[in-house]
């Protein structure tokens, strides 16, 4: 049988929560009996400086242990993002992009003719609906993570709600876990 490895890779700035979505990504597989990983990558940045996060899924024990080069999703927290970076550096074909955003993001020509996914969510907005405020800046990872388990299917809306409640118990937990119901629910596609 063939091990089947999904490897996604997280875009946001400093303070938005790309670090805790991967984990929260890795615990929701985990709670299904898969086998997950996350980790970030950064050094001093400081709140809105650009941060990389990455999880990988498996159905068998993950021996990699770098950064995601070649992922099969790409999720961006923040739309401006896609102005100074190149997210889809390595994006496999076929893979799908995940964008906060309002509207179809206007992305890079490569991208139309890999045959990939497109993704969006105004995860910013919901966060605002929803007063997920931290430091006065909308959070906005939770929101992702229900878009996330809508769009690629390799975690359940169920598991992705459960992992928020344990990491945030009480009230926080609940609201967070409404974050990514509407996350899911909200998801448009190109």
């Amino acid at each position: 049988m063939k091990k089947i490895l999904r490897e996604v890779r997280f875009h946001g700035r400093g303070g938005q929560g790309a670090v805790v979505l991967a984990q929260l990504t890795a615990k929701a597989a985990f709670m299904e009996g898969k086998w997950p990983q996350a980790m970030a990558f950064f050094g001093a940045e400081r709140r809105g400086a650009p941060v990389e996060a990455f999880s990988r899924i498996s159905d068998k024990e993950i021996l990699i242990r770098s950064k995601v080069y070649e992922p099969d999703y790409v999720v961006v927290l923040d739309h401006s993002l896609l102005e100074v970076l190149n997210v889809i550096d390595g994006l496999k074909e076929g893979g799908g992009l995940l964008v906060n955003s309002v509207e179809k993001p206007k992305l890079p020509e490569s991208f139309s003719k890999r045959k990939n996914r497109l993704y969006f969510v105004d995860a910013t907005d919901i966060a605002l609906e929803l007063n997920l405020i931290v430091a006065g800046q909308p959070v906005v990872n939770t929101v992702m993570l229900g878009g996330f388990a809508k769009a690629t299917g390799e975690i359940k809306l169920q598991s992705a709600e459960r992992a928020v409640r344990q990491e945030w118990p009480g009230e926080i937990g609940e609201l967070n876990s409404k974050a990514v119901r509407l996350g899911y629910d909200r998801l448009a596609t190109d």
